[in-house]
């Protein structure tokens, strides 16, 4: 598969803090990466950092074989990058579809002096922009309740909602930060076939989580971050089995005792 983004010895220094050090991975077109690592690992910061939320302190980040390390969020949004954040990032009193709108701003600005005047364009733009949300919402199972105010979904489908926010922007790659946090185990399983309907759309995806059950079904490869540094990397199966990182989540007690 071709290589979508390349991170590379990216560190970030706040004060005494070192947060993020010398983190390199890779994630390929059309595949699911998952980052994984106990709590303070710096696995939010290095999503942070990617998406241009900060800025490292030393390292690089490649997009498309393009340079955008640095780039502020928006404008990696308009090259393909978007992510999504630990909290729902819906307007609980907006509908599902005035919410799937704000997210495909790309296709509903044909520019300044089009959309003041209403041109043919402008209306065109629009037209297909809706067809592409109702499309979304449907593949999302969401086109049934897309007049109801986001506030009103269950919890699990508000974090759906935020999939269909970052997938109506267009994406090449999707970031999502926690979206199985606070779920139930169907609610998690409902994401969890979300995340991979976008994988099935040939759009690759970073998750980070805590859920276990739900990265492990989920997931090609995993990065294993522990001490701002990563610790493992590979399938599932075999980072799961590592005892490093039996000992990183659990201690070393725990690890000797599983590798009995």
């Amino acid at each position: 598969m071709a290589e979508l983004l390349k991170v590379e010895h990216l560190s970030k220094v706040c004060g005494a803090l070192r947060a993020v050090h010398d983190l390199s991975f890779r994630v390929d077109q059309g595949e699911i990466l998952g980052i994984i690592g106990p709590n303070g690992a710096g696995k939010t910061t290095a999503v942070n950092l990617i998406s241009g939320a900060i800025g490292p302190s030393t390292g690089r980040v490649q997009f498309g074989g393009e340079d955008v390390t640095g780039l502020r969020p928006h404008r990696l949004v308009l090259k393909g990058l978007v992510r999504t954040f630990q909290a729902t990032t819906v307007y609980g009193h907006q509908t599902v579809r005035e919410n799937a709108l704000r997210g495909a701003f790309r296709q509903l600005f044909p520019g300044f002096l089009h959309a003041f005047l209403g041109t043919a364009r402008a209306r065109a733009m629009r037209a297909d922009a809706g067809r592409r949300i109702e499309e979304i919402l449907r593949w999302f199972e969401l086109g049934r309740v897309q007049n109801v105010v986001a506030s009103n979904l269950p919890y699990g489908h508000q974090k759906t909602l935020g999939m269909a926010i970052a997938l109506a922007a267009d994406p090449r790659l999707i970031m999502l930060d926690e979206p199985a946090a606070g779920l139930s185990a169907e609610e998690a399983d409902h994401v969890r076939d979300a995340v991979q309907r976008i994988r099935g759309r040939g759009i690759s995806v970073v998750v980070i989580d805590h859920n276990m059950r739900f990265i492990s079904n989920l997931c090609d490869r995993l990065v294993v971050m522990h001490h701002g540094e990563e610790l493992a990397e590979g399938t599932p199966r075999e980072v799961l089995a590592d005892r490093r990182v039996i000992e990183a989540y659990l201690g070393k007690r725990h690890a000797a005792a599983a590798a009995r």
